[in-house]
């Protein structure tokens, strides 16, 4: 192949030195890194030992701590052990407190916890929920009594009167029903009964319900405030109350009325009951003492047989 050559007549460039490398780069220089026996280049067993015992000694606190720990985690763990499984924390009584309505062993039953159970393996939390989910419960309280004792305190509900809406159910003094009266286990004996009060209204409007039944128990707590005649039911709706007596079911008409005014209609009643005759109480079918406009005015009707 031809070699490039510079045109006829012109002069050669000079040749920059600068840019031409002294050593190049693909030249091999020798290694003249010094070598040393293998035995000369380990440690002295002295520096060896000298230089165990200061890493020993840096971190000779980092190993207590860990010696401790797990001295403090074997312990526990062979304490947890112990606790959960020695026949000394089997449960040998369960003690309730508190519980009138419901029996020890009905309330003993009803329990996620049983004798012989490990006292410190059940759970108190779960038993209580169990109970406070009960009707009668109002609040529930579940304890450990070492070694082998499980105390459960209860707090029942206090049914103030039973609601007649579409059935009949106990109410606390709130007014909110609690549970519906098993009648025939004598829930309610003794109670007065609140009517008026539909399951609807509760359903769409708890608090006026509530509201209802608790001016029902303002007007019977006025009307036993002094000797009258035993009251079986109030009857509350939108246009006041009226009691009915308990044995000839005669109806006081009461009217919506409260504090001073309720207390002017009962003297109004007593006055007018203290002047009939028993022929005449014993006839009476209904008392009217809510009129606003003639409040001397009482009206009385009897049956006619």
């Amino acid at each position: 192949m031809e070699r490039s050559r510079s045109p006829r007549g012109t002069t050669p460039r000079a040749v920059d030195q600068a840019r031409i490398p002294r050593v190049s780069r693909l030249v091999l220089r020798p290694n003249r890194k010094t070598t040393q026996p293998l035995v000369a280049r380990l440690l002295r067993p002295r520096d060896a030992i000298e230089g165990c015992g200061r890493a020993l000694r840096r971190a000779a606190p980092a190993l207590a701590t860990v010696a401790v720990l797990a001295t403090i985690g074997g312990g526990l763990a062979l304490g947890h052990h112990f606790l959960t499984t020695s026949p000394r924390f089997a449960i040998a009584h369960i003690e309730v407190r508190g519980s009138t309505v419901l029996s020890a062993d009905e309330v003993r039953a009803l329990l996620p916890i049983s004798r012989g159970d490990n006292v410190f393996r059940v759970s108190t939390g779960a038993a209580e929920g169990t109970l406070r989910a009960l009707p009668w419960v109002a609040a529930a309280a579940v304890r450990r009594e070492l070694p082998h004792r499980i105390v459960v305190e209860l707090r029942e509900r206090t049914p103030a009167a039973v609601v007649a809406a579409d059935d009949l159910y106990l109410v606390d003094a709130g007014g909110h029903p609690f549970k519906r009266a098993a009648i025939e286990r004598g829930e309610g004996q003794g109670l007065p009964v609140v009517s008026g009060v539909s399951r609807e209204l509760y359903a769409s409007a708890p608090d006026e319900a509530a509201a209802r039944v608790r001016r029902g128990l303002a007007v019977l707590a006025a009307w036993t405030a002094i000797p009258r005649p035993a009251a079986g039911e109030v009857a509350v709706d939108g246009r006041g109350a009226t009691v009915f007596t308990y044995d000839a079911a005669i109806a006081i008409r009461l009217g919506a009325a409260e504090g001073a005014v309720l207390a002017a209609r009962l003297a109004r009643f007593d006055a007018t009951w203290s002047a009939l005759s028993p022929d005449e109480r014993a006839r009476a079918r209904a008392i009217h003492v809510d009129n606003d406009t003639r409040t001397d005015l009482v009206t009385v009707s009897f049956r006619t047989n």
